[in-house]
Parts: structure tokens; C-alpha cells; sequence
């Protein structure tokens, strides 16, 4: 009995740091779509899931069709000579979006110990492979309608969607093993205004995917050497941004407050607590950045992944506030953290 205990101690132990690793992987894919959308390289790869009609990219042009003008000419939005280094950013992307759906495939058979313990981590295991993979083929639809707005916008939602599915698995499995601190008071309001800066903080990602589009379609009428100017030449999306991010603000305060009001010990949510001032600031200083210092392209993708970061920080907060509800049957209060 005790041979078998261990057994499902080693399993479990497993599943948490590959939960930990595809949670980490998946915001890297983030980081590398920020990347390409920053230097302009979504349609580095002109056809999909080959690239130049080749699974290893050509380094130079010389490796390509004699005719590979007139064949991906339209596809290359106006960029008629080859690229490299556009080609490299987009293909490692595509790896990195590959990797984490292999993770993501791991953690699903990992997760099949689960199904008599706690069949939520098994079935939110289940609902993230199904969503990575509906994900990855809405990224082929993306480079097949050349960039298309809509489907842009929607592929960023399915990443957060994915964020939050695996979150959930993660934090469910690490219940019994991670010290969370007893809330005093009604955790009703708490549990308000952190849903609704959740909310609008996912509402505020979207609008940056428009931002992002509208900037392309600066860049289409001005180009790229006139970067001074591309923040200037926005249109409505932009102001509409900027001034949410004051409404987002605010709610961040009030969650941070509240947070603080009803937590009186040290534990895991004072923790994220702590975290979330920390990068709200930072995520508020690289959009000024942004504003202010020509949209230089090292800033956008770590404006994007601060965001999807806060968003991921925001929601495990939100779990673990109802961990009670969240994790059955396990101690949640523990004297110390354990080694997970």
C-alpha cells in the first residue's frame, strides 16, 4: 500500500512541474508572437505548415524558386526581397507553438492518474490540449488570410483562454501542497472587483490587438523608416486605449486594496499581491514607452506579455481566494510551504 502511495506521490509530483513547465512554455510562445507581430514578421512564412514550401527555411534567397517573387509576392505584404531574418523569427515561433502543444499533450496523459483523485485536473488537462490545438490551427488560418484583423484578435483570446485552462489544472493539482493565507471578512466584494479587472483587463488586451493593426496600417501609408511619426498617425483605437488603461488602473487599485484589507497573514496571495503592484507598474512604464519613445520594438512584446502575465496572476488570485470551493478534501492552510 505504501509502495503504491509513493507511486502516486512520483506521479503527481511529475504532473506539477510539467503543469509549472507548459505554463511557462506557453507564455514564451507569447513572448515569440509579440516578437513577430513587433518586427513585422507574421508573414515571414508565407504558406503554412511548410515555409517558402520547405520545412528547414531558406537562409538566403538563392534557396528559393527562381520565380519566388511572383509565387509569395502578394503574401510578403510588399516586402518583394527575401528576408531572412523576418523568415527565422516566424518559423521559431512556429516551433515554440509546436513544443507547447507537445507539452500540453504530455500533460493530458499525465493527467489521466488524476481521474480517480480529482477528475477536474484530467478534464481542464483535456479542455487546454483541445484549445492549444484549436489555437494552432486558427494560426494557419491567420497566415492564410494574410493577417486577417478579426482572426488576429481571436487568436490572442484562445492563447489567454489557454493561459487560464492550464492555470486552473496547475492550481487545482498544487492544492495541499502550497500555503494559502485564511481571508477575514466577506470575500463577496473581493471576489467582484477581481473578476471585473479580469475582465477588463482581457477587454484591454483585445483593443491592443487593434492598436497593433492600426499601427500596421501606419506603417503601410508612412513605412517603417518614419517610426517617429507612427504614434501621432493612430486613429481612434489607440485613444480609446490609452484612456481604458485609467479605468484599469483604478480597478487594480481597488483589488490591491481589497487584497490587503482581508489578508492578514503571509502566504502565496499576499505574494501574487505583491507581484501584481509590481508589474502593473512596469506594465504602465513600458506603455509610455511606447507612447512616448517611437514605439521602439524590443517594448512591444513585453507590453503584450506583462499583460497576459497580470491577467494570469489576477486569475490564480482569483482561485486561490476560493480555494475552499476550489480544492476539496485537501488542506489549504498549511503551517509551511511543502516541497512541491
Amino acid at each position: 500500500m505504501t509502495s503504491s502511495n509513493s507511486l502516486t506521490n512520483k506521479r503527481e509530483h511529475l504532473f506539477r512541474r510539467l503543469a509549472l513547465l507548459t505554463v511557462i512554455t506557453i507564455y514564451l510562445v507569447i513572448i515569440a508572437g509579440g516578437i513577430v507581430r513587433s518586427t513585422g514578421s507574421g508573414m515571414g512564412c508565407p504558406d503554412w505548415p511548410r515555409c517558402f514550401g520547405r520545412w528547414i527555411p531558406p537562409t538566403e534567397a538563392s534557396q528559393l524558386p527562381p520565380n519566388y517573387q511572383e509565387i509569395y509576392g502578394a503574401k510578403l505584404k510588399g516586402e518583394i526581397e527575401f528576408n531572412a531574418a523576418k523568415t527565422w523569427i516566424e518559423y521559431v515561433n512556429r516551433l515554440v507553438g509546436a513544443f507547447s502543444g507537445l507539452l500540453v499533450f504530455a500533460l493530458l496523459i499525465t493527467s489521466i492518474s488524476y481521474l480517480k483523485k480529482d477528475k477536474r485536473v484530467f478534464y481542464g488537462s483535456l479542455l487546454s490540449f483541445i484549445l492549444i490545438g484549436l489555437n494552432g490551427w486558427l494560426g494557419s488560418r491567420v497566415v492564410a488570410t494574410e493577417l486577417a484583423p478579426y482572426l488576429v484578435t481571436l487568436h490572442m483570446l484562445l492563447a489567454i483562454l489557454v493561459v487560464f485552462a492550464l492555470l486552473y489544472v496547475m492550481t487545482v493539482s498544487y492544492g495541499g501542497h502550497i500555503k494559502i493565507e485564511p481571508i477575514t471578512g466577506s470575500k463577496a466584494w473581493v471576489n467582484q472587483i477581481l473578476l471585473w479587472t479580469m475582465i477588463l483587463s482581457v477587454i484591454q488586451v483585445l483593443i491592443g490587438t487593434q492598436v497593433r493593426e492600426a499601427i500596421d496600417e501606419v506603417i503601410q501609408r508612412i513605412g517603417y523608416t518614419e517610426r517617429h511619426r507612427w504614434i501621432d498617425s493612430l486613429d481612434y483605437r489607440f485613444y480609446i486605449h490609452r484612456t481604458f488603461s485609467l479605468i484599469i488602473l483604478a480597478f487594480h487599485l481597488a483589488a490591491i486594496y481589497q487584497l490587503r484589507k482581508h489578508s492578514r497573514e503571509t502566504g502565496l496571495l499576499s505574494r501574487l499581491t505583491n507581484a501584481l503592484i509590481a508589474l502593473v507598474v512596469i506594465e504602465i512604464l513600458s506603455g509610455m514607452v511606447l507612447a512616448y519613445f517611437a514605439v521602439p520594438a524590443i517594448a512591444q512584446p513585453i507590453h503584450l506579455t506583462l499583460a497576459i502575465v497580470i491577467l494570469g496572476i489576477q486569475f490564480t488570485a482569483l482561485l486561490l481566494l476560493n480555494a475552499d470551493r476550489l480544492i476539496k478534501n485537501q488542506a489549504v492552510h498549511l503551517p509551511h510551504y511543502s516541497k512541491v
